[in-house]
């Protein structure tokens, strides 16, 4: 009876080391060979995104409006950005320091006219001119009332 029970012991021990064992295989997730582990893909183009303001702002009508920028590209580098309003082109922005660069940081103004909602909408470009998705936010333009004294 002991002789048995030691054989059953050892089977199980056994059966429970080829459960751990097949448990920690299947979980293991290592490369072999030439793989390379990129743990973030590289954008194929520039990417472009609004800082300030932020999408479905509102704003009074004759406002200086404030519009902050970032594109990047780590790449081949950040070359121009310009900035559409309803579709219709308003500003571009290119680097100082060098033709391109990989991140640039844009600050535009627009001149927040007429009452409703419009599209602002950013692309950024390469050198061999390249775009970015475009990236829209919207912004409403209330009137400005006036207030007497």
């Amino acid at each position: 009876m002991r002789r048995m029970l030691s054989l059953m012991r050892q089977m199980i021990g056994w059966w429970l080391l080829a459960v751990v064992s097949l448990v920690a295989l299947t979980g293991c997730n290592l490369r072999q060979g030439n793989a390379t582990n990129t743990p973030y893909p590289t954008p194929d183009i520039p990417q472009v995104d609004f800082i300030f303001p932020e999408n479905n702002s509102t704003v009074l009508e004759g406002t200086d409006l404030q519009i902050d920028v970032v594109a990047e590209d780590p790449g081949d580098g950040v070359a121009r950005v310009e900035l559409f309003v309803d579709d219709v082109l308003l500003r571009e922005a290119k680097p100082e320091v060098s033709e391109a660069v990989p991140t640039f940081t844009v600050r535009f103004n627009w001149l927040a006219q007429g009452v409703g909602i419009h599209s602002l909408t950013v692309v950024a470009y390469r050198m061999n001119g390249a775009a970015s998705s475009p990236t829209t936010i919207l912004v409403t333009v209330l009137t400005r009332t006036l207030t007497s004294p």
